[in-house]
């Protein structure tokens, strides 16, 4: 082990290594694939001295922050990752409303923090995800149908890039790297050591409903919140999970649940109300209304149903405005196929778009789909990873794309970012990282299905 300036560096078969390894990633289904050298980094100057030595020796860089990724796109066999994880600081401004945060920074704690100044930021839905891949894969987070992903908030970044030197990249320098780090995820071409993010007056209420219906009537129910869909608040952020043995229904059973964050009591109640109108409504065979809560609650309780802690992982999405008909077959099948709990698919009610900056983040549509499948027996990995994987592309010829945050690249390669978005990345690849010196997407996307 050689000690840097204030981090450290490990070669693979040094004592501490193997450790390093493993818990850089959170998903327990480990990927068998090793590091020549992991660089442990604790300042700029860690990040500095890590890309030059990494760019003398011909190694290829994979970037870590959180280690939330399901597929642990960072870790790669052969060349360097560089675990930022010890990188948390925080600096609010309340009164400019901005924060700067550094890339292992967890959202659960920045949110922690802007409470205490009366401010809130559009964070992760997981209690452990680090910011820094979360901000550049787009980041979909709490509020962010009114505030949009949380890439949008991100007004600058400093940036080491494969020259070894640091950035510095706002609308007036450099802004062709903020371009790229808005939206290019795990493929990005440098280290992003620092954000620098609007931040914003923190809602007064936290108002939920849930409502849980057995599988008899699950197409009514997705009929419902697709016809819906645009007259929700957009304070509103409405979810069906589907899942076996859910909030005590044995199920399967799907879950209509439906956080708004507003201003007022009053505001979110009357946000709520229309899930009331549901027409399977009495056949609810579990309901909690206008219940109060707080986001450390609600990430809690995510956490307790759905992602549980040394757990394995398998997931995969899509973005669709496919009509709703269209979409039962598949969802029925997903249904019927379910692993047990807490494996489940997710509807996220996301849509209608709205415009947005120019940047790399370009692939959203009106309904989010996700298939998450969890399990502790490794023997057991080849099923479950063939659940979301198969589903997945059965379900291509309505998909419009997919979101990073869930990417199943390696294994489903499929669009993930508008078409000239992409050849302007490339391009930009080319000239920041001519020699290829950071790791790229780990599965190659060639083009849409043609619907059958």
């Amino acid at each position: 082990m050689a000690q840097g300036p204030t981090g450290r560096t490990l070669y693979r078969g040094e004592a501490g290594y193997e450790e390093a390894r493993s818990a850089a990633v959170k998903n327990a289904r480990l990927p068998q694939r090793f590091p020549d050298v992991i660089v442990q980094a604790a300042s700029d100057a860690d990040v500095i001295a890590a890309v030059r030595l990494a760019k003398r020796n011909g190694l290829k860089i994979g970037v870590r922050s959180g280690g939330h990724s399901w597929a642990g796109a960072f870790l790669r066999d052969g060349g360097m990752l560089i675990d930022l994880s010890r990188m948390n600081a925080l600096v609010v401004d309340r009164e400019a409303r901005t924060a700067e945060i550094q890339p292992g920074l967890i959202g659960t704690e920045l949110n922690r923090a802007l409470a205490k100044d009366d401010l809130c930021f559009p964070t992760g839905h997981c209690m452990n995800v680090g910011l820094g891949g979360f901000l550049l894969q787009g980041g979909f987070g709490w509020n962010s149908r009114v505030w949009g992903p949380a890439c949008v908030s991100v007004r600058a970044i400093d940036v080491v890039t494969a020259d070894g030197e640091m950035w510095h990249a706002d609308a007036r320098r450099s802004a062709e790297l903020l371009w790229a780090a808005r939206g290019a995820g795990p493929g990005f071409f440098g280290v992003v050591t620092r954000f620098y993010l609007t931040v914003y007056p923190r809602p007064k209420v936290f108002l939920k409903s849930d409502y849980v219906y057995p599988i008899e009537v699950y197409d009514e129910v997705l009929r419902f919140v697709h016809a819906v869909q645009p007259k929700l608040s957009r304070a509103m952020e409405c979810l069906v999970f589907t899942r076996r043995d859910i909030l005590g229904h044995k199920g399967p059973g799907a879950l209509m649940t439906a956080p708004v964050i507003a201003d007022s009591a009053e505001e979110a109640r009357a946000a709520l109300a229309i899930l009331e109108a549901c027409p399977v409504r009495a056949k609810a065979v579990m309901a909690d209304v206008n219940a109060s809560g707080s986001l450390d609650q609600w990430l809690q309780g995510a956490e307790d149903l759905l992602y549980p802690p040394g757990a394995r992982y398998a997931a995969d999405n899509m973005w669709t405005h496919a009509p709703v008909e269209a979409l039962l077959p598949g969802m029925r099948d997903i249904a019927r196929t379910l692993p047990d709990a807490p494996s489940h698919m997710m509807w996220m009610l996301w849509g209608p778009t709205e415009p947005r900056p120019d940047m790399a983040f370009s692939m959203e549509d009106d309904l989010y789909i996700a298939l998450y499948s969890v399990w502790r027996d490794e023997r057991e990995d080849a099923r479950h990873q063939a659940w979301v994987t198969d589903h997945m592309k059965a379900l291509e010829p309505l998909a419009s794309g997919i979101q990073l945050a869930d990417e199943n690249l390696a294994a489903r390669p499929f669009k993930f970012i508008a078409d000239a978005n992409l050849a302007r990345l490339e391009a930009l690849r080319a000239k920041y990282d001519p020699g290829g010196l950071f790791h790229t997407y780990m599965g190659k996307y060639t083009g849409m299905p043609r619907a059958g």
